[in-house]
């Protein structure tokens, strides 16, 4: 059933009806015509999707009887909200927001100029403890976020060579990476927070569709 669950835009996802009938991913809002928000996880998503349940939520949502819905929906929503994050992460490197290099960041860090310590999924316990206490020197969180993925990840998108820590400066591009990965590690791992332990907020139900259609 449509549950008229509401939240925030920020919090869900949108999915697009496209003019052929063909639903798809469309995590920045931004394609046009109409779209549902949905507040599942991969697991319950791709489970609705199999049973056919996402179907007829999204059918009545729609208020259309002929849609497509690809069987690998959650592997696109996935891969949209990661490369939104390493989207978001390049555009504050290149917008001077985002440093790193682990003697620049401890030393911004222990001056109270840190606003988010990110470590890459492979960095070392050693490094990443170094900075984290130089981040509660200067009046941060206990230790910075751990990145889903590996340095070569994080080097690619921000265009830099051997990136293992990056650090954001500014109190605004903070909370825009911050918003970005919450959103890719929530949908990705709803149990998890982005320190590999704090739970995340939780998700709504497999057939939870917002009920604002675009």
């Amino acid at each position: 059933m449509l549950t008229r669950r509401k939240g925030t835009r920020d919090s869900l996802i949108r999915l697009a009806l496209g003019p052929d009938g063909q639903v798809g991913a469309d995590v920045r809002a931004r394609a046009p015509g109409r779209g549902a928000w949905i507040s599942v996880g991969r697991a319950e998503l791709d489970a609705a999707n199999a049973k056919g349940q996402l179907k007829s939520a999204l059918a009545r949502a729609f208020k259309v009887g002929d849609l497509q819905i690809p069987a690998d929906l959650g592997e696109q929503v996935e891969r949209a909200l990661r490369q939104s994050a390493l989207d978001r992460l390049g555009l504050e490197a290149r917008g001077g927001t985002l440093i790193n290099g682990a003697d620049r960041i401890e030393a911004a860090a222990r001056a109270g100029k840190v606003h988010l310590l990110i470590h890459a999924a492979d960095a070392s316990e050693d490094g990443s403890r170094r900075l984290d206490q130089a981040w509660r020197t200067g009046g941060g969180q206990p230790r910075g976020l751990i990145f889903p993925e590996e340095r070569s990840i994080l080097s690619m998108a921000l265009g830099r060579e051997n990136v293992v820590h990056v650090a954001l400066t500014d109190p605004a591009a903070a909370s825009r990476v911050s918003h970005a990965l919450a959103r890719w590690r929530a949908f990705t791992d709803p149990r998890t927070g982005l320190d590999g332990g704090a739970p995340a907020p939780a998700p709504g139900s497999a057939e939870e569709i917002d009920e604002g259609i675009e």
